[in-house]
């Protein structure tokens, strides 16, 4: 990993609706991972959209746990 592949983001809970900077990884290219509020604990479901022709992060969306199919 390297660290200019890092982009900090400020984002909000989708349970609780705390704010948090999560750092995405965009060397890792388009993915889906998992992490848990700083707060409440609660599993959020991240999706990452990193532009295969640039590289640069294009889109991130989180979802509550239960509103994954």
């Amino acid at each position: 990993m390297h660290e200019e592949m890092l982009n900090s983001l400020a984002v909000s809970c989708p349970y609780c609706g705390t704010e948090f900077d999560l750092l995405i990884d965009t060397s890792q290219e388009s993915h889906i991972t998992w992490e848990d509020c700083p707060r409440c604990c609660a599993p959020i479901q991240i999706s990452v959209a990193v532009s295969p022709h640039t590289g640069e992060l294009e889109q991130v969306t989180l979802g509550r746990d239960d509103d994954v199919v």
